[in-house]
């Protein structure tokens, strides 16, 4: 049966490596990955409380209609 965990480039223990251990080189432990999921979390929590302003809703409101994307693409091929 073939091994499903990619291999290490660790050496094997006791062929004398470094042995840090550290876990994964680079990794971060997960304590740190949870303070990032909270601070992410809090940040975008409050992008989201703005909400779109009322100059984007209504370009998105017009551009919604079919005659504003036909008008949209005229005027991106230069025949405004």
């Amino acid at each position: 049966m073939k091994d499903l965990k990619p291999p290490s480039n660790k050496p094997s223990s006791g062929s004398g490596g470094s042995g840090s251990g550290s876990g994964k080189p680079g990794g971060l432990n997960a304590e740190i990955q949870s303070r990032i999921g909270h601070q992410l979390r809090a940040m975008y929590d409050d992008v989201v409380r703005q909400g779109v302003p009322d100059r984007f809703a209504e370009l998105i409101r017009q551009l919604d209609t079919p005659d504003a994307a036909a008008q949209a693409l005229a005027k991106k091929d230069g025949r405004d």
